[in-house]
């Protein structure tokens, strides 16, 4: 019974943590209809960072912020590849996603003095320290101040992300996702939108980074291996799953939709299949997330990798 408790409490711990990831993709893939690669590259950009600046003593709350700053820069490179230089989405986030390797890997090769990974267990986070001391670390006998901390996390996000969505600039958004020439219509630049939206994802990806390096205690450049399938596997398990609960929102639901994918990968890692078998585990539960989405995820990869001239020639027709 208690191992039972344990998974669960495991699922919810990192699936809450993920969720953070999953509502920046939801501003780039489900609202802004843009398939932002660079999150591979942004993740890990948030983690290394964090634990750079926790070496060197910089209250770990205070590296959420900076984490999500830095994350939200990246996003705006993105951006103004797409925009102002008109390069496709999808080379927008492989261009970045490379650049990124090499920012990381400097990154904690300057900040850790020459190792590959930033190691902090014996400093403060956030789940040790100042406000998370108030949570009892032990409930029951079961370690549930990680999952607490994470919980109130992502309920302030997907809080401030809804109260945002509501605002003039979220509504522009939404237009910008569904309609460019309405917003031009509105006299708004749907390019400064844009970055804007990629901007936030980007943030939410590193702020993401942050808080699962914290967790862990280190962080390396290659945390973000796979962040793009395991992001948007939770996007679109959540939006498929829940899409006819008109009451529940997109950010309810993609959190939702994180918590399934991890207890789906959970309960297939329960089976018994080798841990080298990881990455083909998250490719299945990707592949299954595409099948319940019907074919609607697919037909929007498409559009994202027509050629300029066959998009010119079906506008000419």
């Amino acid at each position: 019974m208690d191992i039972f408790i344990n998974t669960v409490i495991g699922i919810f711990e990192e699936g809450l943590m993920y969720a953070l990831l999953a509502m920046g993709m939801y501003i780039t893939y489900s609202i802004l209809d843009f398939p932002d690669l660079s999150v591979d590259g942004t993740f890990p950009l948030g983690a290394v960072l964090t634990g750079v600046l926790i070496l060197h003593g910089v209250n770990p709350w205070l590296c959420l912020l900076i984490a999500f700053a830095a994350g939200m820069l990246a996003g705006m490179f993105t951006g103004i590849m797409n925009v102002k230089l008109g390069i496709i989405p999808l080379l927008c986030g492989i261009i970045m996603y490379t650049a990124m390797l090499s920012i990381n890997f400097v990154l904690i090769k300057a900040g850790t003095g020459g190792a590959a990974i930033a190691s902090f267990f014996t400093k403060d986070s956030i789940f040790n320290s100042s406000l998370a001391t108030v949570i009892p670390k032990n409930v029951g006998g079961f370690a549930l101040r990680t999952t607490f901390i994470s919980l109130i996390i992502v309920i302030v996000c997907k809080i401030l992300l809804d109260l945002y969505l509501k605002t003039k600039s979220g509504l522009l958004l939404r237009a910008t996702g569904n309609n460019e020439r309405y917003t031009v219509m509105l006299g708004k630049n749907p390019g400064t939108i844009k970055i804007l939206g990629l901007m936030l994802g980007n943030g939410f990806s590193a702020l993401a980074g942050s808080v699962i390096a914290q967790s862990k205690g280190s962080a390396d450049q290659n945390m973000g291996v796979g962040m793009v399938v395991l992001g948007l596997a939770s996007v679109i398990i959540g939006v498929s799953l829940f899409k006819h609960a008109r009451f529940m929102k997109g950010t309810t639901m993609v959190i939702l939709g994180s918590l399934i994918y991890k207890a789906s990968y959970q309960i297939v890692l329960k089976l018994g299949v080798p841990t080298e078998l990881n990455n083909a585990i998250k490719a299945a539960i990707f592949l299954l997330a595409l099948v319940i989405g019907g074919g609607h995820f697919s037909k929007f990869f498409a559009k994202f990798v027509k050629s300029p001239k066959s998009e010119e020639k079906s506008s000419v027709e």
